[in-house]
């Protein structure tokens, strides 16, 4: 029997807090985008005094991604996803389904979403960022010589990610992981993002480097163009990845 996940989240809700001053139901389900196998994503907001958590459950036959907070629990967690340069939460609020907003709770939230996604990401130091050129530099060079499959397609998710991070930072565009990488992309910078996007695809496809290696190299032309030579770092006591994560 098919369960509208809209009556299942409230339904979920009115047993697990009847007392929420705001709930919202994302993800897939409030962006059209969901199946009948996809999980559920809800934001909670409690009451003070309550337990800031995020909790897996499954009801009703569906698995579900509780998102539960207080509202000093949200105020940290929007400048968490603000630092992640994400903003995964403040997505929630300002693109989900309201279905409960007890004395205008889930729309001061929803405002405060909107004031982050309209500011942006913060923009990477230019430390940060030319040691992602480097190491997108170094992984293009480890492409260009990888024979083994395997070492091919790992060197080439490096690729992506470190090519990906810098068009978005170019452009002081949100990032994300998993499904959302190709979404913030494609959002952010069609055309760039995409012949990113479609050079990767190629490559696990074909075996063949050469247009994951020129969109990279476009992106690279962006923010500095390839390092190599001329090249430092200063040891701070803590492992600074050069993203590429692998020696030739």
């Amino acid at each position: 029997m098919h369960l509208d996940p809209i009556d299942l989240a409230r339904r979920l809700v009115q047993a697990r807090f009847p007392d929420a001053l705001a709930v919202v139901l994302a993800g897939s389900t409030a962006t059209g985008r969901a199946t009948t196998s996809s999980d559920l994503d809800i934001a909670v907001l409690i009451a003070d005094g309550g337990e800031t958590c995020r909790e897996t459950l499954r009801f009703e036959g569906r698995l579900v991604e509780l998102f539960v907070h207080t509202r000093a629990g949200l105020v940290e967690l929007f400048a968490a996803d603000v630092a992640a340069r994400r903003g995964v939460l403040q997505s929630m609020y300002a693109t989900g389904i309201v279905l409960v907003d007890t004395a205008g709770e889930a729309g001061r939230a929803r405002a405060l979403a909107d004031s982050d996604l309209r500011a942006g990401p913060p923009a990477l130091e230019p430390e940060t960022v030319e040691t992602k050129r480097y190491g997108l530099t170094d992984a293009l060079d480890d492409l260009a010589d990888a024979s083994d499959p395997f070492e091919r397609l790992a060197v080439a998710g490096v690729v992506l990610n470190t090519a990906a991070d810098l068009l978005l930072d170019h452009h002081r565009a949100w990032s994300g992981g998993g499904k959302w990488l190709p979404r913030r992309l494609l959002d952010a910078d069609g055309e760039r993002g995409g012949a990113l996007l479609q050079g990767h695809r190629n490559l696990c496809e074909t075996g063949d480097p050469a247009l994951l290696t020129d969109a990279a190299l476009r992106i690279l032309d962006l923010v500095g163009g390839p390092l190599r030579e001329g090249y430092r770092r200063t040891w701070r006591g803590v492992i600074d990845s050069v993203a590429a994560g692998v020696g030739r």
